[in-house]
């Protein structure tokens, strides 16, 4: 029997071309790699400085200038009992009976008449605070720092006179003056003082705008997308509004605001600068991108889910409701709160309907008179004084933080309940 023997195997051959082309084409995966890595880079190093400016900025904006005064309390002629200083009237009452001439002459008598001019006008109120949170404060002397005026904050750091740049060093050498972090400064509302500003106000009106948001946006949203995705037959007319819905998506916002202020002032004429009207306003530009969410959730749902439930018995509603919508939450909860961090830091709409006055205290509900944190930073970038500058940079934080919290709060909701297929 013969046998044969298999021919051995032909060495591949590459030609020159060919050796060209593919190291053409793996410089060219190389420089996509290195402009990609670069582009990161870029990215990382621009939000850095982003960041890193407005921290620079913004850190001075949590402090203040502020004034040592040694109080002898024992001996001013004060005279109220610890239940009396729990009424809502304290402050008034210590105010009659010469609280602020008291604070006068104990400034004067620290700093000096120079030093006691530059004691911020209503410092004497920061004292009646401390007296009303602890009333054994009547019984001794004690020191209290009390916030200087703006020419004063303005020597420590900025090109003034010679004579109030020499009156700033002078009660800094006797540690009576001092830049201070100013815990007030999260708690008290807006002032023309850029010494005496606060951003609870704002911050209270954003927190109830967006609860009027939520409230409104989030139901309407989420039927409109069960409806849309598992109820609505497919026509021209579902269609239309598919496109619609897309297109309002994309509408820049202040059309939104010209809405409000046509329909929503209309209607409500004495609610102006409301976080009802504002609430409202914002629910029509978050409740596109809530549709669209949840109905790009309601689709990552497996056709097998429904067939199981319908193949036991479930009714169309009992698929929706216990199935389909359970499983798809996680999804419409991360749209939706991503819609609700762009609706924090818009300003145009709220501008439109009025949400840009004065607000001197923090608003009661949801019909008094409001502003929002991105207005208050707009109105105080807008101030000649130089001392609002540093206080705009540390809202401008106030509010990146919790944008961030509310996009960390939608990863962390993806995440625990983001269920794999």
């Amino acid at each position: 029997m013969n046998s044969t023997t298999a021919p051995p195997p032909r060495a591949p051959t590459r030609s020159a071309a060919f050796e060209n082309r593919l190291k053409r084409r793996y410089a060219a995966e190389r420089r996509f790699k290195w402009f990609g890595l670069a582009a990161i880079l870029f990215s990382i190093l621009v939000l850095g400085l982003l960041l890193g400016n407005m921290i620079y900025k913004g850190a001075s904006g949590f402090q203040r200038a502020e004034l040592e005064v040694s109080i002898d309390f024992a001996s001013s002629g004060l005279a109220a009992d610890p239940r009396t200083l729990q009424q809502p009237g304290a402050v008034q009452l210590l105010e009659l009976q010469g609280l602020p001439q008291i604070v006068e002459a104990a400034a004067v008598q620290s700093l000096g008449e120079q030093g006691a001019a530059q004691l911020s006008s209503d410092a004497w109120r920061e004292v009646a605070n401390d007296i009303v949170d602890d009333p054994e404060l009547l019984q001794r002397t004690t020191s209290v720092w009390l916030p200087a005026n703006g020419d004063l904050a303005e020597a420590m750091t900025g090109e003034v006179a010679p004579e109030m740049r020499a009156l700033a060093n002078r009660l800094e050498s006797r540690g009576l003056l001092s830049e201070r972090f100013d815990g007030g400064f999260l708690t008290r509302s807006d002032a023309t003082d850029p010494q005496q500003v606060g951003i609870w106000g704002a911050l209270k009106g954003s927190i109830l705008t967006m609860i009027v948001t939520l409230a409104l946006a989030f139901p309407v949203g989420v039927l409109s997308a069960l409806y849309l995705e598992e109820y609505a037959p497919k026509n021209r007319w579902t269609d239309l509004i598919e496109v619609s819905i897309n297109n309002l998506a994309a509408v820049p916002s202040i059309i939104f605001g010209l809405l409000g202020l046509s329909v929503f002032l209309f209607i409500f004429p004495n609610m102006r600068s409301a976080p009802l009207i504002g609430g409202m306003t914002l629910a029509l530009m978050t409740m596109p991108v809530i549709v669209i969410s949840g109905r790009n959730a309601i689709k990552a749902v497996p056709p097998s889910i429904r067939d199981g439930a319908l193949a036991i018995g479930a009714s169309r509603m009992q698929v929706v409701f216990h199935h389909v919508l359970p499983l798809a939450l996680p999804g419409i909860l991360t749209g939706t709160i991503i819609g609700m961090a762009r609706a924090l830091g818009e300003t145009a709409p709220l501008l439109m309907i009025g949400m840009r006055a004065f607000v001197a205290t923090p608003p009661d509900g949801f019909t008094s008179p409001a502003t929002v944190l991105p207005v208050q930073i707009f109105l105080w970038s807008d101030e000649i004084d130089t001392g609002f500058v540093a206080r705009t940079s540390a809202a401008i934080i106030v509010l990146l933080c919790v944008l961030l919290l509310m996009n960390g709060l939608a990863i962390y909701l993806r995440n625990k309940f983001e269920k794999t297929w």
